[in-house]
């Protein structure tokens, strides 16, 4: 059977490049198109942020993504799902989320494939990919019967390595090697951190507002201990930047004049244990977790003003070396992959093999927790399937 496009992969990128495309065939070894995005924000698909820009992207090129973003934005996204009626809310620093389920973005998506004529083929694994003459040969097995197909483009839309569970694989970098397309490292991002020691065992379930650095990359949202280590958002967004070996940096008081509140304090409640004037302003368990650390003893009106500075100090700058991450297994992303001096900024085509395409999460873009890694599959989803479109 012969195809101009195939686009092996039915997520979110691939479903937006088939969309604009006419009558591709898109391939996909689960039983469901769009799983990760049904899984995705509680199962309400987080499917955009008002704010995306490329300032939100992680790559080793980070002008990269400029021409997809520009040419289809957050707004124009926000344009079709309005379209389709669908309902919508701002949770908390541009993060949009449906009302109703995730599933209402996966039937918009193959509404759009619908509309273009794109074939839908799951249950289908693919075997090998050959390029001969300028067309690629495709064996594969649907519902385990063995199968060639042939097309002109072929767009690898197969995402990274994170969530194996929902049937991540390392496929599309695979294809690159095979094709001789360089990659970048790759590791898990968007991850909680671990410690071997189990030292914030005591304070699972514990939630803070904090401010959490990784080389220099602030983040101020809520961090949540764990029996392993650290999670919440504010440590899933400096996972992205931390590497083994290095430090993170804490600020359990961000509200700096809220933690200075306790100089005052001193002349209304002088004699109250200095820990539970503190435990007024960070939870219990969190206050009884630093006494072991930091000498919290005395009553408040024993605390001199540079004694309470010191311990803002050293609160505001809490330095941990984690010794690890939880891995593929709960990573919401993938950092790294196809290099992206490999591929065209504006079309996503590689540059070496003519038809050979890489979008989404297979290409090392990444974007922070918030919406901003699938408005990136939207936008090389789109950027791809016109290009295709106009060829």
């Amino acid at each position: 059977m012969v195809y101009k496009t195939i686009i092996i992969g039915a997520g979110a990128a691939g479903m937006m490049c088939a969309a604009q495309t006419q009558n591709a065939l898109v391939i996909d070894h689960a039983k469901a198109a769009g799983e990760k995005i049904r899984i995705s924000g509680g199962g309400r698909c987080n499917f955009t942020n008002l704010y995306a820009s490329p300032e939100n992207f992680i790559s080793n090129n980070p002008h990269f993504v400029k021409s997809a973003l520009k040419r289809y934005s957050q707004w124009d996204f926000l344009d079709l799902v309005n379209r389709y009626g669908i309902p919508y809310h701002e949770k908390t620093l541009g993060q949009l989320f449906c009302d109703t389920s995730a599933k209402d973005i996966i039937a918009m998506l193959k509404s759009e494939m619908n509309k273009s004529g794109a074939a839908l083929w799951l249950n289908t694994s693919v075997k090998t990919v050959q390029r001969t003459d300028g067309s690629f040969t495709l064996t594969v097995l649907k519902d385990g019967v063995a199968q060639t197909l042939e097309c002109d483009h072929l767009v690898i839309a197969t995402g990274g390595k994170s969530i194996p569970k929902m049937g991540a694989t390392g496929f599309a970098y695979d294809i690159a090697r095979q094709f001789g397309i360089p990659m970048t490292e790759t590791r898990p991002g968007l991850v909680p951190l671990t410690f071997s020691d189990d030292r914030f065992k005591p304070l699972a379930g514990v939630a803070t507002p904090s401010r959490i650095s990784a080389q220099n990359a602030p983040f101020e949202e809520a961090l949540l201990f764990t029996h392993r280590g650290l999670s919440g958002p504010a440590i899933l967004q400096a996972s992205s930047y931390w590497t083994e070996g290095q430090d993170i940096s804490i600020n359990i008081i961000p509200d700096a004049a809220h933690f200075a509140s306790l100089k005052s304090q001193r002349q209304i409640a002088g004699r109250r244990n200095f820990t539970t004037e503190l435990a007024t302003l960070l939870p219990g368990r969190l206050v009884d977790y630093l006494a072991t650390l930091f000498d919290l003893s005395g009553n408040l009106a024993d605390w001199s003003d540079k004694r309470l500075d010191t311990l803002a100090e050293d609160l505001s700058d809490w330095r941990l070396r984690p010794t690890g991450s939880e891995g593929y297994r709960t990573a919401e992303v993938t950092l790294g992959g196809v290099d992206t001096e490999a591929l065209s900024s504006k079309t996503l085509e590689t540059k070496s093999v003519p038809g050979l395409y890489f979008i989404g999460e297979a290409v090392d873009v990444t974007g922070w927790l918030g919406g901003y890694n699938f408005q990136w599959a939207w936008s090389s989803g789109w950027a791809a399937g016109q290009a295709i479109t106009q060829s």
